[in-house]
């Protein structure tokens, strides 16, 4: 499943620093380590979802 797209993550880190230093690369691994938290996220929230015997994911299953 592919859903963080690197040039996304970069152009988050570009917009959330707010000081003087940048950042400007991104390991490979920074985007293997957010698919691997999605992942876990929407696993939870789909747990609770069945637990609450609801088809629907909503956000608040986050």
């Amino acid at each position: 499943m592919s859903l963080i797209v690197k040039s996304n993550i970069k152009k988050a880190i570009k917009e959330l620093q707010k000081d003087n230093e940048e950042i400007t690369s991104v390991a490979e691994e920074v985007g293997q380590a957010l698919e691997m938290k999605v992942e876990e996220l929407l696993e939870k929230a789909l747990e609770r979802a069945k637990a609450n015997k609801r088809r629907t994911l909503h956000a608040r299953d986050l």
